[in-house]
């Protein structure tokens, strides 16, 4: 609908203009006025407001003003209530505002595109926002994007996620990861090829409603496919099996507000002094009282309570534990 608008109100302006170079111009050239007395007759006659004319017309004129007058009447009333109407609903501000954060999603980099606000869509933005990491969300439905209107933080793009022109205006090309969350399996499957395609550097994270479509979504390019129906029941499988492992689990975050926290260091953000050393070396229990409990080598291996003697080595990720004091002291010891 609004974009509706907006053309109509494109055409409005284009007409209004039209009569208005060609009032002037005839007015100029038939009765040899001014441009600022031809503007004048022009608006007068087209708005049809009863003025009288600023000097007698010629027989030329009187027939040029009648023509202008059944021409201009209809356009110029359409114009003024089109304009009208969308300075009443507000349609000048929804553009301006489109405007406004199409401007700063430009500037965007390394932010994570939601493709799909329903439930899963949803709850991963909350979880972004509890990490502060920037993001875009797709949405096609004009209420479902209503309904936020207004949350600080929240970037919205209306329209199809499948579109390979609005993945570019979410800033695909500059963002850091993907995340498709769309009810049906062959539209998050689109969503996974153009994504990949246009940015092979993307971590696409897709939803899948069956497991016939894992396999699909993987050659398409997905790194990770998530089937919300799966996960659930496990979760409430594991809380008739082992309650207290989940709620332990539970108690352990990767934000900083939680009272124990996970961290990931990435080898690459550690200072040269520290690099192919051992975890004993590193000696981070005894400097911050955080502990690493596993590790990621540069061939995608996890180890898990690794060996103190177990080297750190290029490409390589370790996993820290500890209350957000301990993991603020590690990075500080971990400044470069």
């Amino acid at each position: 609908m609004r974009f509706k608008m907006i053309s109509k109100m494109r055409y409005a302006v284009l007409f209004l203009a039209l009569i208005f170079v060609i009032g002037t111009s005839g007015f100029m050239i038939i009765e040899k006025y001014s441009f600022l007395d031809s503007l004048y007759m022009t608006i007068i006659t087209a708005a049809t407001v009863g003025f009288e004319e600023i000097r007698p017309l010629s027989d030329g004129g009187k027939i040029f003003t009648m023509l202008l007058i059944l021409s201009s009447m209809g356009i110029f009333i359409y114009s003024i209530s089109v304009i009208t109407t969308a300075i009443v609903d507000g349609e000048f501000r929804s553009y301006f505002k489109d405007y406004r954060i199409n401007a700063e999603i430009k500037k965007m980099e390394k932010h994570v595109i939601v493709c799909g606000y329903g439930r899963n869509g949803k709850q991963a933005v909350v979880e972004l926002a509890n990490h502060g990491q920037p993001f875009v969300i797709i949405e096609q439905s004009q209420n479902i994007i209503k309904e936020s209107d207004g949350v600080s933080g929240m970037y919205f793009i209306e329209g199809d996620a499948t579109i390979d022109e609005i993945l570019i205006k979410a800033g695909v090309k500059s963002a850091k990861a993907v995340i498709t969350s769309l009810p049906l399996d062959a539209d998050n499957l689109f969503v996974v090829l153009s994504a990949r395609s246009m940015n092979p550097k993307l971590r696409i994270i897709s939803r899948a409603t069956s497991d016939s479509s894992i396999k699909k979504l993987k050659m398409a390019g997905a790194d990770k496919i998530v089937l919300p129906e799966k996960v659930g029941g496990e979760h409430m499988a594991a809380l008739v099996l082992k309650p207290d492992v989940v709620e332990f689990m539970k108690s352990i975050s990767v934000y900083e507000s939680s009272t124990v926290n996970l961290e990931e260091i990435v080898y690459g953000d550690i200072p040269e002094s520290y690099h192919n050393k051992t975890l004993a070396e590193l000696d981070i229990r005894n400097k911050t009282g955080a502990n690493i409990i596993g590790l990621k080598t540069k061939d995608g291996e996890y180890i898990i309570n690794p060996d103190p003697e177990t080297p750190i080595q290029a490409d390589a990720k370790f996993f820290v534990l500890g209350t957000p004091d301990q993991i603020i002291k590690m990075k500080e010891l971990f400044k470069k």
